[in-house]
């Protein structure tokens, strides 16, 4: 997060992980019915029935938080103690294993090959888990390749977690980036599921920090009350647009659709002419992780940046210092000549090599 906050701006920025700010005109909302405080001892109802409605669960299933990273740490910080093992994917989202190691948990591995397209694999969890894990960690989409975990992949990752006795935690923070035939919720599939996720990737409305968990009650009633060591009162008046939000969620969502689909179409055709790059074609989420060939990738990273004026992830952060991410779906002129300086720079031998 320090680099995303010092080192992640630039003139053409491919270093972006959502979708373009939303308008506040596309929430059509009131300015007249804004307060500050507001009735909320544990959850503003009006807020819990509209994420328990879009995820298919009874609002006291949900526990609201400041974003989808506090969410997992709530969740994290609730189902684990020192000590505890927790297995979670690699690669993986940087502060899902820095939240784990801060609990003090035991962090165990187990791979999303980049040969089979990071797809979700039951069988590498199966080999990896121990009698002492109590929680496997997985994101859906996969941050960073976006790769779609399969409903037969999620169901067997939760009888392995249920068999042992442990939960699993899924990250669908980018989830609603699949556009057509959206999967539901894996919370459906038992009580040993825990899910985060919130308004920031896909709908645009990351200052909201309207993010939440789905938990059984009686662990969403422990996840409550641990936040109030750190969210006891929440912002009223970022609750209230968030309730607006909802009324409209499927217009704020297409609102970037088409960005973001034009960006892949862009990189697809990128990828198809230049073979120092790769990655694995998803048709899904706002990110994609691409491996560079036969060079370093921080210097490279470096050169881009101050002669391109183009940012990118360096794939240190996903512990795959060969690679880099790329955002989708903020500006598609300015994508687009981010690619271009990209390719431009690869075109060069630079100093990194």
């Amino acid at each position: 997060m320090h680099w995303a906050k010092t080192q992640r701006g630039a003139r053409f920025t491919l270093a972006t992980s959502g979708v373009g700010p939303c308008p506040i005109e596309e929430l059509a909302f009131d300015a007249r019915r804004l307060a500050i405080h507001g009735n909320n001892s544990y959850g503003y109802t009006p807020l819990l029935e509209a994420i328990a409605a879009k995820s298919g669960v009874d609002p006291d299933w949900v526990v609201t938080a400041q974003g989808t990273s506090l969410a997992n740490y709530l969740a994290m910080a609730t189902l684990l103690e020192a000590g505890h093992e927790v297995l979670i994917e690699q690669p993986a989202y940087g502060l899902l294993v820095d939240a784990a190691r801060y609990i003090g948990a035991a962090v165990k591995r187990f791979p999303r090959r980049e040969e089979s397209g990071y797809t979700l694999d039951a069988s590498a969890i199966r080999a990896a888990i121990t009698p002492r894990t109590r929680l496997i960690v997985v994101t859906n989409l996969h941050n960073p390749s976006s790769a779609l975990a399969s409903e037969a992949a999620l169901r067997e990752t939760a009888d392995l977690a249920r068999g042992n006795g442990a939960h699993l935690l899924v990250d669908e923070v980018y989830l609603d980036a699949v556009y057509e035939n959206t999967p539901a919720s894996a919370i459906r599939l038992g009580p040993e599921v825990v899910v985060t996720s919130s308004l920031t990737k896909v709908y645009g409305l990351s200052g909201l920090r309207c993010g939440w968990i789905l938990a059984e009650p009686t662990l969403a009633r422990a996840m409550w009350r641990l936040n109030d060591l750190f969210g006891a009162t929440p912002v009223h008046p970022g609750e209230l647009m968030s309730v607006a939000a909802f009324e409209r969620l499927d217009r704020v969502r297409e609102r970037a659709r088409r960005v973001v689909e034009a960006d892949r179409a862009t990189l697809d055709r990128f990828l198809e002419e230049h073979a120092e790059v790769s990655a694995p074609r998803t048709r899904f989420g706002t990110t994609a992780f691409l491996r560079l060939r036969d060079r370093s990738v921080e210097p490279f990273l470096e050169r881009l940046r101050s002669q391109y004026e183009t940012s990118a992830v360096p794939g240190r952060f996903f512990e795959m210092p060969s690679h880099f991410r790329i955002g989708m779906g903020v500006d598609h002129e300015m994508f687009a000549e981010g690619l271009r300086r990209l390719g431009l720079a690869l075109g060069e031998k630079g100093s990194e090599e």
